[in-house]
């Protein structure tokens, strides 16, 4: 077990690519504390920068009942170690591998996590990675508790970018679709309500919202994809309930819930009627619902026919693509005299085409281009982006060789199957100019 000075370590609880949590007792006081330590040897700045922030907002949510009080942020070998407090309980991820909560105990477990989730927003902080294996819960006492603010962030709105799905903050079976950076759309507080509504998904069928090993598939399925509803997965969970669950996944911020207000108010007359009558009444959703804050919708206004035609023909290239490498496997089996035929339809059937997006700064040609975010998810395609900067005229192709910079390394994130697989067809379609291109695109080699 691992030694960290001032303290007994107990237990692991859990590890991540960028932390590993432990129980433990300090040996002052012999007072039960949950630690936090950096994984790697040698930590970066950014991921000691992440824990100095994440101490930073849990010292600002000091005064939240369910958030764990933070003691301090102290030095550990090369990295550091958050020190916080430990309530008892076990993890709803853990506690719902043993045994599923019956609806009054699952009600009860929301209503205590939307209370505690108004509080956080109400400090203007965004969890963003709200799932069953970051929420307490002590079946003795009742008592819940939010944990792991490592992904948090203290901004009202953020644009979330375009990343390969083992780089996007969250957990991908929980994750809002504006949080994949592929809806064109910026994230703020409404993100967690998504999160919340999969976490409750979870906890009243058991499962998540959608099930898929791929992770581009999921992503997929969170853009476009509707969960079957709640009540049909599990008989026992009451249609109201399984409305408000879904009212939570909308695909779409502006029609989810607007307030955990809203939310709770909903979920307490569910509890009241499950308790008295055994039954929830249909009611209305979201009557006591309001924001409190001036939301601007994030729809693209004006631009239908534009947009019509950039998903247009995104779409043949997408279609001839699929044909295309149709063909390249009966190329495999194919007979001398069918090659030429079968090349010729293959390089129809492959081909590229050009879009020119024109317009004045600030038109919003970017927000355009961008609506093809969804369709690529869908095709598994990659998105890449270069802009010509003012201050770099002298580098000839900077545009190209930035967008090409950025697919290499969305290659190098991917399984070492899919790197050699790469590494094949680059070969091949390079042939004796690979060097050349190195010398251009270091990320190649």
């Amino acid at each position: 077990m691992v030694v960290i000075a001032g303290y007994e370590v107990l237990t692991q609880l859990h590890m991540s690519s960028r932390s590993v949590v432990y129980r433990a007792e300090r040996e002052l006081d012999r007072v039960p504390v949950i630690l936090k330590a950096t994984q790697s040897e040698y930590p970066s700045l950014e991921e000691l920068a992440r824990f100095r922030l994440e101490y930073e907002i849990l010292n600002r949510l000091s005064a939240v009942d369910g958030i764990s009080r933070v003691y301090g942020l102290e030095p550990h070998q090369s990295g550091v170690v958050l020190v916080l407090e430990d309530f008892g309980g076990e993890s709803l991820q853990r506690r719902l591998l043993r045994q599923r909560l019956d609806p009054v105990e699952g009600l009860s477990v929301a209503i205590a996590l939307t209370e505690i989730l108004g509080q956080v927003h109400a400090a203007n902080v965004i969890h963003k990675d709200i799932n069953p294996a970051n929420v307490v819960y002590d079946a003795e006492t009742g008592r819940v508790g939010l944990i792991d603010f490592g992904n948090a962030t203290v901004l009202s709105r953020e644009n979330p970018t375009l990343q390969t799905p083992n780089r996007l903050e969250g957990t991908l079976a929980y994750l809002s679709p504006e949080q994949t950076g592929r809806m064109n759309r910026s994230l703020d507080y409404r993100t967690d309500f998504y999160s919340l509504g999969a976490t409750l998904y979870e906890l009243l069928t058991g499962a998540p919202p959608f099930a898929a090993s791929d992770p581009m598939e999921l992503i997929h399925c969170h853009l476009a994809k509707q969960p079957d509803p709640p009540h049909e997965v599990n008989p026992a969970v009451p249609s109201v309930l399984s409305q408000i669950v879904l009212k939570l996944l909308a695909k779409n911020a502006e029609d989810r819930y607007q307030s955990a207000y809203g939310l709770k108010t909903d979920l307490e007359r569910c509890l009241v009627d499950l308790r008295a009558t055994g039954a929830i009444a249909p009611f209305p959703l979201g009557q006591d619902d309001a924001s409190g804050r001036f939301q601007i919708p994030q729809k693209l206004y004006g631009r239908d026919r534009e947009v019509q035609l950039l998903l247009e023909g995104f779409e043949r290239v997408a279609a001839g693509q699929a044909v295309a490498n149709g063909r390249e496997r009966e190329l495999e089996f194919a007979t001398p005299s069918k090659l030429p035929a079968l090349r010729a339809a293959m390089t129809a059937a492959g081909r590229s085409e050009m879009m020119l997006v024109a317009g004045y700064s600030g038109i919003g040609k970017s927000s355009l281009v961008q609506e093809i975010y969804k369709p690529i998810t869908r095709h598994k395609g990659y998105f890449i982006a270069g802009k010509y900067d003012q201050f770099q005229r002298n580098i000839p192709y900077s545009a190209l060789i930035q967008a090409f910079q950025e697919l290499m390394q969305q290659l190098l994130t991917e399984s070492q199957t899919q790197i050699d697989r790469w590494k094949t067809l680059l070969s091949k379609a390079l042939g004796r100019n690979g060097q050349v291109v190195i010398e251009v695109i270091p990320e190649v080699e």
